[in-house]
């Protein structure tokens, strides 16, 4: 991956929008390629997984046009001073930033300011002036432990956008909110914030 200077907005206008999308561990996960699939329709994507998301993607399936990025590629990049560094060039890259689904431990993660993983460290990197949107997918429990409020509000004070939830039969048998946001939906906010000169 080539080293890029952030794109000025002029030059953001004459070309697709660039979508770092992110998955975290999650059952929602089994969506990702699906979610992956709908953005790179109408803009250029490339994907970050952590290790417990890898468990529900299917690597044989994953879109092929979409490089998909983890923890092994931050660490294996980097030989000496002067080469690469993947999460930063991934924050240089993108022009939005989408964590579907984001799970419990990836929320807590984030709002304690914690980057022990390629995607965690993408967020610690991000420049806030670009948009970051979050998905959040756990058991109902989950959601409405206390820590999931303060955690929330910890992200909402960087500028972060919630998608929020929805009330389904959740992977676990459990019935309640928490379930990530329908990729339709997810691909939908971000074409709001794109806007038709972009699409």
């Amino acid at each position: 991956m080539a080293t890029q200077e952030p794109a000025s907005s002029e030059g953001a206008q004459r070309r697709r929008p660039r979508v770092l999308l992110a998955a975290s561990g999650s059952v929602a996960a089994i969506k990702f390629e699906g979610l992956c699939r709908s953005v790179a329709e109408w803009a250029d994507v490339r994907a970050v997984a952590t290790a417990s998301a890898l468990h529900f993607i299917d690597g044989a399936s994953f879109p092929s046009a979409v490089p998909l990025y983890t923890d092994d590629d931050e660490w294996s990049r980097w030989r000496r001073v002067g080469d690469e560094v993947l999460h930063i060039e991934l924050r240089r890259w993108a022009d939005a930033l989408v964590i579907a689904p984001l799970s419990a431990n990836t929320l807590a993660k984030i709002a304690g300011g914690l980057c022990d993983n390629l995607l965690t460290c993408v967020v610690r990197a991000w420049d806030y002036g670009k948009p970051v949107y979050v998905a959040p997918a756990m058991n109902t429990f989950m959601w409405d432990n206390p820590f999931t409020a303060r955690h929330l509000g910890v992200v909402r004070e960087l500028g972060v956008s919630l998608i929020p939830p929805v009330t389904k039969r959740l992977a676990c048998g459990d019935y309640g909110n928490g379930a990530m946001a329908e990729p339709s939906e997810i691909c939908r906010a971000l074409m709001l914030f794109f806007g038709p000169q972009h699409l």
